[in-house]
C-alpha cells in the first residue's frame, strides 16, 4: 500500500454528516492500489472493542492521482468510531489515527480510532432542496430586454444590438425582464440570477451609491415586486447579486470620509493610508485597483450592520429566493458566518451562492455559503470542448476531483456554468461550432448541481472579453437557430427527472468518450459525449434515447458522430 497516498480527515469533506443520523465516509488512496479490498469497521465509540460492523466500500471516484472510495450510513447511535482494514496481496492493514498498520490493539482503539463523536442537530449542513435540479438564467439587466416605454431614455447612447463598451447604455430594465418572463418560462428557467440592480452611475452596477434603492435607469421598487410576484406564480425564483466588498465612491459614508477624513465616524469602515482618501494616489484599497470602488472593511461590525439590514430588507419586502455574493473571497470570514444566520432565520430555503473561483472548501463548511460559482467546472469545459487540452479520460479526472473539494450537499447546490459576464462566451470560445456548444450544455444539464445558463447562450449569442461578453440580446427570432434553441430547451426540461435531482453521479471515459452518469435506486440516466474525430458505436439495446445530436440507429446499436452527444434512459435492473 501506498500510505503516502492514503488520506481520511474527520469531520470534514473526508467525513460529514449528510442527515441527522446519516453519515457519509470517504477515504482517499492510490490508483496505483485499485485491486486492494478495502473495508469500513464501524460501531458506536463506546461498542467498538467489543463488536463492530464490517462494510465493504467502493471507488466511486477517480481522479488524475488517486481513486476515492466512498460509504453512506444511516446511524441508529451517532456516537461513531472506524477504522479502515485493507487486503491486498494476501496482506491485511488498518488506517487509523495511527496511520497504516500491519495490526491494531482494538482493546485500545479509544487511543486512535477515527470518530464523529456526536452529530448535533445544527452541525450538518442541509440542501435548499430546489437547488438540487435548478437550471438558472443569468440575466445582466443592462442588456437583456427594456420594457419601461415611458422613462427618460436621454441616458442610453447605444443603439440595441450595436457592440458595447465599458460606457455603454443599451436601455435594459426590469419592466423588460417581467414581459420576457413567458419565453422564460418556456425555456424552461427555474431561477434568476440577476446582475445588481441598487443605485449606481455605471451599466453593470457593481459599484453600489444606495443598497437600499433600485437603480432608476432599471425601474422601481413596484417594478421589482411585480417581477418577483409574477416571476414566483411562475414557479421562477429570483437571487440577487450582492456587492459587499466595495461600494461606489459616492456612497454617504465614503463621501463623508472624504470630507472629514478622520473625523468622520466612517473613516474605520474602508482601509485609508493617511487622514483623507485620495482618488488620484489611490491610498485606500479598493476593488482591483479601481479608485472609485473603495473596499469595505467587513470586519467591523459596524459594516457588518449596515450590509446585513440591506440583505435582511430585500428578503423581508420582496421575498427574494437567495443571494449571489460579489467577490466573496475577499470578504471577512466572520461577516459570511453572521450573514449565513441572518438569511437561514428569515428564509432557510434561500441560497446564499459565493463567487470564488478557486477550491472554496473554508467557506463552504456548513457556517457560510452554500456554494459557490463552479468557474472549475468552466475550466473544465473550456480545456475539453474549446482548447481542447483534456481528453475524455483527463476530462473525467477533472470533474471527479472538483467533486471531491467538497461534500455532497454542496455538490447538489452548486451553480455550473460555463460562461458569465466576467467571462469570453462560451459559444465564441468553441469558435461558434454548435455542435460543441449542445455537448457542453448537456453536461452542465446533467451534472450534479444547479445549472447556469448565461442570457443569449440560448441563441448562439457571441462575444470576447467584458465588455464584449454583455452584448444585447436579439429578440429578433429570425435570427436564432431553431435546432439549438429546441435541443437546449429539451435537455433542461429534462432536470426535472428525479436521476437528476436526487441521484449519485458516476464520471468516467470510455472508448475515448466521456460518459457522465446519474443513478437513483436501480434507474440509470447516461451522457455520452464524443469529441474524437471518430464516430463510436454504442450498444444500448435496452435503453431509450431521451436527448442527441448527431447519431444513427442501427439496429441494436447506434452510432454517435464526432462532436455528438447522447442522454439514454437505461432501463431497470430486475
Amino acid at each position: 500500500m501506498n500510505e503516502y497516498a492514503m488520506l481520511h480527515i474527520p469531520d470534514s469533506r473526508y467525513c460529514f454528516a449528510a442527515g441527522e443520523k446519516e453519515l457519509v465516509i470517504r477515504l482517499r488512496v492510490s490508483k496505483e492500489d485499485r485491486g486492494a479490498d478495502i473495508f469500513l469497521l464501524h460501531e458506536c465509540k463506546y461498542d467498538f472493542y467489543e463488536k463492530r460492523s464490517r462494510l465493504k466500500m467502493e471507488p466511486k471516484y477517480t481522479d488524475r492521482l488517486f481513486d476515492y472510495y466512498e460509504v453512506r450510513l444511516v446511524l441508529s447511535d451517532v456516537r461513531f468510531a472506524y477504522i479502515f482494514q485493507i487486503e491486498e496481496e494476501g496482506k491485511t492493514y488498518y488506517y487509523s489515527e495511527d496511520g497504516l498498520t500491519e495490526n491494531y490493539d482494538f482493546s485500545e482503539g479509544f487511543y486512535n480510532f477515527f470518530q464523529m463523536p456526536y452529530i448535533n442537530q445544527n452541525d450538518w449542513m442541509p440542501t435548499v432542496d430546489w437547488m438540487k435540479n435548478a437550471v438558472f438564467y443569468q440575466i445582466f439587466v443592462e442588456r437583456f430586454a427594456m420594457g419601461d416605454e415611458k422613462k427618460d431614455r436621454s441616458y442610453i447612447n447605444m443603439e440595441w444590438g450595436d457592440i458595447p463598451d465599458p460606457k455603454s447604455f443599451a436601455g435594459g430594465d426590469l419592466k423588460g425582464i417581467v414581459k420576457k418572463l413567458d419565453y422564460l418560462e418556456k425555456l424552461g428557467v427555474t431561477a434568476l440570477y440577476l446582475t445588481p440592480i441598487f443605485r449606481s452611475v455605471s451599466n453593470h452596477k457593481y459599484d453600489t451609491i444606495d443598497y437600499m434603492e433600485i437603480d432608476p435607469r432599471f425601474g422601481t421598487k413596484d417594478d421589482f415586486r411585480e417581477l418577483i410576484g409574477r416571476a414566483h406564480q411562475k414557479g421562477i425564483r429570483v437571487v440577487l447579486d450582492a456587492v459587499f466588498n466595495h461600494c461606489s465612491m459616492e456612497l454617504f459614508q465614503f463621501q463623508d470620509v472624504c470630507q472629514k477624513g478622520k473625523a468622520s465616524k466612517f473613516y474605520d469602515w474602508f482601509f485609508i493610508d493617511g487622514d483623507y482618501p485620495d482618488p488620484d494616489r489611490i491610498n485606500y484599497e479598493c476593488f482591483a485597483s479601481v479608485n472609485y470602488m473603495p473596499k469595505l472593511n467587513t470586519a467591523n461590525p459596524q459594516v457588518q450592520d449596515f450590509l446585513l439590514q440591506a440583505a435582511v430588507y430585500w428578503m423581508d419586502n420582496f421575498e427574494i429566493d437567495g443571494w449571489r455574493l460579489d467577490v466573496s473571497d475577499e470578504v471577512s470570514h466572520d461577516f459570511w458566518r453572521r450573514f449565513r444566520k441572518e438569511v437561514k432565520a428569515h428564509n432557510k430555503d434561500a441560497v446564499i451562492i459565493g463567487e470564488n473561483w478557486h477550491d472554496a472548501y473554508p467557506y463552504l463548511m456548513g457556517d457560510q455559503y452554500d456554494s459557490i460559482m463552479n468557474y472549475a467546472f468552466t475550466k473544465a469545459c473550456l480545456d475539453y470542448f474549446a482548447k481542447e487540452t483534456f481528453d475524455a479520460k483527463q476530462m473525467a479526472e477533472k470533474l471527479n476531483g472538483n467533486l471531491m473539494r467538497n461534500m455532497t450537499q454542496v455538490n447538489r447546490m452548486m451553480l455550473n456554468l460555463l460562461d458569465s459576464h466576467d467571462t469570453h462566451r462560451f459559444f465564441t470560445e468553441v469558435k461558434c461550432d454548435k455542435d460543441k456548444l449542445l455537448a457542453a450544455i448537456a453536461l452542465e444539464m446533467v451534472f450534479q448541481g444547479a445549472a447556469c445558463l448565461y442570457y443569449g447562450t440560448e441563441i448562439c449569442l457571441e462575444g470576447g472579453y467584458d465588455p464584449d461578453s454583455r452584448r444585447c440580446f436579439d429578440w429578433e427570432e429570425a435570427h436564432w437557430d431553431p435546432f439549438v434553441w429546441k435541443t437546449i430547451q429539451k435537455l433542461i426540461m429534462l432536470r426535472r427527472r428525479e436521476e437528476i435531482r436526487n441521484g449519485e453521479i458516476r464520471i468516467r471515459e470510455e472508448q475515448e468518450m466521456l460518459v457522465t452518469e446519474r443513478i437513483l435506486e436501480k434507474k440509470k440516466l447516461v451522457l455520452y459525449i464524443n469529441m474524437t474525430k471518430q464516430s463510436r458505436l454504442l450498444d444500448l439495446s435496452d435503453a431509450s434515447v431521451l436527448c442527441a445530436n448527431h447519431f444513427e440507429k442501427l439496429g441494436t446499436k447506434i452510432k454517435l458522430e464526432a462532436k455528438g452527444f447522447l442522454l439514454a434512459e437505461v432501463k431497470e435492473e430486475k
